[in-house]
């Protein structure tokens, strides 16, 4: 997952009232943006917090209400969130039809805006998930994690090879689909949306335990080997060939890069708590973290590697020292206000229209679907049971933790989009299966550790 790529539009303090007041072209795009951020803010927050109520109420993981709550207000419902990379325009936003309305803008000015306003919103759902695994890596134990390390990195390399060879050949054995096809959809189910199942374990505080510590730590390396992946089919695609030295460079750089942070990290604490300490301006904390926590996302950014990774690397170095307690509690205003931002958007750009059986190649589409959900389901669950060495450990919810694709699956399915090698029907395939695991994970993963802790309470007692 990068960051967005970077856009220009000024901003007049002076210009905020009227927002949506009509002016020349240069000074109502900086307001047309505004006002679109704000709005799409409002409704964000509404979407995240009614869906987030309704779920708790009938024992689900909040998070699965600003999932669906993204779905509500995104471009299979309301069309109130939606972006130009789905092809939406304009005119296809309620809320710049309602800014349309209030303002007399160009057809330019109003295109302008809109991709403007979306990248806003894309940056600040990639800024709401490198807090939420800032986060989780504070909440983290570095210890339990390398206690459980060697049955994380089993759980990842099973969780990545087994979806993988099942999807692939099953893809090209069952369905005839050609073989460089049926290697990118299998690839796509590799992988593991970490942030959606690291807010379940936080939500039903699982995330210290055994289990929760070895799904964190697979998932981290599922995300490193998803990259990888990526990256293998993505030269595949474009050359014909594997190139061997990208596959080398990335594993050895990531390998290198969350080693590195953690050891210099540990160097460094003693020096990272004085300065905070000394430090007489407001915030001091917080602050000097957030720095931190940026610093390191960047670096991961810029060797290629996954920004949440060097975030969640901040987090476990700065869960070490003797402010951990105190950066926690800093650190949940902030989350609470850009995490939901993330889970909504990845709700809004999920496109129900794939499912409709009445579009020809939906149906086509729908059956390879259901033979790519049963595989990713079942790719996945297989790696609890790989755990060796732990007694009383509940294996279903270690698979079922992994099960997730998310937002991740997304991006597998939009460069195999863009670089033409996925039919219509493959491609509508990999979104629906995408949808299926992100949705029903969550409530299953809450439902299996629950039976979990209560057939341990009855064995005790």
């Amino acid at each position: 997952m990068t960051l967005s790529p970077s856009f220009n539009f000024v901003i007049d303090p002076g210009r905020f009232s009227p927002l949506l007041a009509t002016a020349t072209e240069a000074e109502a795009d900086g307001a047309t943006v505004l006002g679109g951020v704000l709005l799409s803010l409002i409704v964000i927050y509404l979407a995240s917090k009614l869906g987030g109520e309704i779920c708790a109420r009938i024992n689900l993981p909040p998070v699965l209400g600003d999932l669906v709550g993204g779905v509500v207000v995104g471009i299979s419902v309301l069309n109130l969130i939606i972006f130009p990379e789905s092809g939406a325009q304009a005119g296809d936003s309620l809320i710049f039809r309602f800014i349309e309305a209030t303002g007399e803008l160009t057809p330019e000015t109003l295109a302008a805006s809109f991709s403007a306003e979306s990248e806003v919103i894309n940056i600040l759902s990639e800024l709401g998930v490198i807090i939420l695994l800032f986060e989780i890596g504070l909440e983290s134990e570095l210890g339990e994690l390398i206690k459980y390390g060697p049955q994380a990195a089993i759980v990842a390399v099973v969780g990545v090879v087994a979806p993988f060879a099942m999807g692939t050949a099953g893809l090209i054995y069952l369905f005839e689909t050609p073989a460089i096809p049926a290697i990118f959809a299998g690839a796509a189910l590799t992988a593991t949306s970490i942030g959606i199942t690291a807010k379940v374990l936080a939500e039903i505080n699982k995330l210290s335990s055994k289990e929760g510590q070895i799904i964190i730590g697979a998932a981290v390396l599922d995300d490193i080997l998803g990259i990888v992946v990526l990256a293998v089919v993505a030269s595949l695609v474009k050359t014909g060939e594997v190139q061997v030295n990208n596959i080398l460079f990335l594993t050895v750089s990531a390998g290198a890069f969350l080693i590195g942070t953690i050891l210099v990290g540990r160097l460094l604490a003693p020096y990272y708590v004085s300065l905070v300490d000394k430090l007489k301006t407001r915030g001091p904390l917080l602050i000097v973290s957030l720095i931190i926590m940026f610093l390191l996302s960047y670096v991961a950014a810029a060797i290629q590697l996954e920004a949440i990774l060097g975030a969640f690397a901040a987090g476990l170095i700065l869960g070490e020292t003797e402010k951990r307690h105190e950066l926690e509690e800093q650190v949940i205003p902030v989350a609470d206000m850009l995490v939901p931002v993330f889970f909504v958007v990845v709700g809004a750009r999920t496109d129900l229209a794939v499912l409709n059986p009445a579009v020809p190649s939906n149906r086509e589409g729908l059956i390879i679907a259901t033979f790519l959900i049963v595989v990713a389901i079942i790719g996945k669950v297989v790696t609890g049971f790989t755990i060796f060495g732990q007694p009383d450990t509940n294996r279903l919810a270690i698979g079922v933790g992994m099960i997730p694709r998310g937002e991740v699956g997304l991006v597998f399915a939009g460069v195999g989009a863009a670089s033409g090698v996925l039919s219509e029907s493959l491609e509508a395939a990999i979104i629906v299966m995408v949808i299926a695991t992100t949705f029903v994970a969550p409530p299953m993963l809450r439902l299996v550790l629950e039976r979990g802790d209560a057939a341990k309470a009855v064995k005790e007692g």
